[in-house]
């Protein structure tokens, strides 16, 4: 029987913790990657998904820009800064390589930027070196509010998913 069988379950981790160990009464936590027992992780929305969708659709056909912001965010520490040293590594971590692949990085960065979701600033190793990621959710409500883009399902999924998370990004006026 599993440890939680007899205990009472609180709180939504309690429950979730419950469940799985219903579902997997054999499992061995260290072939899992837990946030709280190992390094290497930063804080992603949970809307992340729904964010990339979004900047993938007004980016425009042909220019995807959600792996090179999703490489980004794996470099940003809480600080909302990264600092590129080697633009080949990122570009690739991306989905960028070979003989273009750095300069369709830097074309997808400056997109990014045209866009609003990040700033950059040249630096002594490059013309983008240092990049300011600003609140994703806070760029996409007000690009829509701002260019009067009609509010279509990604939007409203989105919506939806930031009141079911709880999240408070939008808790003011645009």
């Amino acid at each position: 029987m599993a440890s939680t069988d007899k205990k009472k379950v609180r709180g939504a981790g309690g429950k979730r913790l419950a469940m799985r160990e219903r579902l997997w009464p054999e499992l061995d936590e260290e072939q899992l990657w837990l946030r709280k027992d190992r390094v290497g992780f930063t804080t992603i929305p949970r809307t992340m998904s729904l964010i990339g969708r979004i900047m993938d659709q007004l980016s425009g056909k042909g220019f995807p820009l959600f792996g090179t912001y999703l490489a980004l965010w794996g470099r940003v520490y809480d600080e909302a800064f990264v600092e590129i040293r080697n633009e080949r590594e990122v570009a690739f971590e991306a989905g960028f390589s070979g003989p273009r692949g750095e300069v369709t990085w830097r074309g997808r960065m400056r997109r990014l930027q045209e866009l609003g979701f990040i700033d950059i600033r040249a630096g002594l190793a490059s013309e983008v070196q240092y990049i300011l990621i600003w609140n994703p959710i806070l760029v996409i409500a007000n690009k829509y509010a701002s260019e009067n883009i009609k509010i279509d399902v990604a939007y409203n999924a989105l919506m939806a998913r930031l009141i079911d998370v709880g999240a408070t990004d939008l808790d003011y006026e645009l």
